[in-house]
C-alpha cells in the first residue's frame, strides 16, 4: 500500500487545530503551558456537538496544554480519556517567541529542509506527522497545532503553503476519510478508493 493509500481504509482522522490560545511572549507561559483564552474555551465547547456526531473511538492530543484543552470538552462528553503523544506536538521551529516570527516561518516554508540550530525542519515535521497519523486505527479526533496540521496535510499530498498555514483559523477541523480530505481552505480532495 502506498503512503497516500493507507488512510483510506478503516481509518478516519479528524485533525483539530487548537482553539484561540494565549499569545506567546518571552515572559509568558512556555509552549507546553500556554492555555486557551476565555474565547478559546468557549470555542472548544462549541466543537463538542460536531465532533461527537462523528463518533470517535479515540481522542488524542499533543501534550501542549492548548491542544489538550481544545479536546477535553469532547472527551468529557463522550466519557473518553485524552491520550497525549509527544509526536503530535507543534513544530519545533528553533525560535524563541518573537514578533517577527512570520518572516522566519516564511523562510522555512520556502525551504522545508532548512532547520535552525536545535529545531526541526518542516520536512522533518512532515515525516513525524504522517508517521504518527499512520499509527492510528478507527475514528480518531486529534487535538494539535496549525503547523503540524498543515505539514500532515502536505505529507498526505495536499498542496499547502505558508499562506494556507497562516490563514488557518483557530480552531479548525480537517477530516481525513475515505471520501477525501476536507477542512477550511481546502477543496474536497478526491477519494483514493
Amino acid at each position: 500500500m502506498s503512503r497516500r493509500e493507507w488512510y483510506w481504509y478503516d481509518v478516519e482522522i479528524i485533525l483539530v487545530r487548537h482553539a484561540e490560545s494565549v499569545i506567546p511572549t518571552p515572559d509568558g507561559p512556555d509552549e507546553h503551558h500556554r492555555p486557551l483564552t476565555e474565547t478559546g474555551h468557549a470555542q472548544a465547547l462549541r466543537l463538542v456537538e460536531e465532533l461527537a456526531a462523528i463518533g470517535p473511538s479515540l481522542i488524542a492530543a499533543s501534550p501542549y496544554l492548548r491542544a489538550v484543552q481544545t479536546v477535553e470538552p469532547l472527551a468529557r462528553a463522550l466519557a473518553l480519556p485524552v491520550l497525549t503523544d509527544h509526536e503530535l506536538r507543534e513544530w519545533d521551529s528553533g525560535l524563541e517567541p518573537t514578533p517577527d516570527y512570520a518572516r522566519h516561518y516564511e523562510r522555512s516554508w520556502a525551504d522545508p529542509d532548512f532547520a535552525r540550530p536545535g529545531g526541526e525542519s518542516l520536512n522533518q515535521l512532515t515525516v513525524r506527522a504522517v508517521s504518527i497519523l499512520r499509527s492510528f486505527t478507527g475514528t480518531v479526533v486529534i487535538g494539535s497545532h496549525g503547523t503540524f496540521v498543515a505539514r500532515a496535510l502536505a505529507g498526505l499530498g495536499i498542496p499547502v503553503d505558508w499562506p494556507f498555514s497562516q490563514a488557518m483559523p483557530m480552531p479548525a477541523i480537517y477530516r481525513i476519510a475515505d471520501t477525501g480530505i476536507t477542512g477550511p481552505g481546502l477543496e474536497i480532495s478526491p477519494s483514493r478508493r
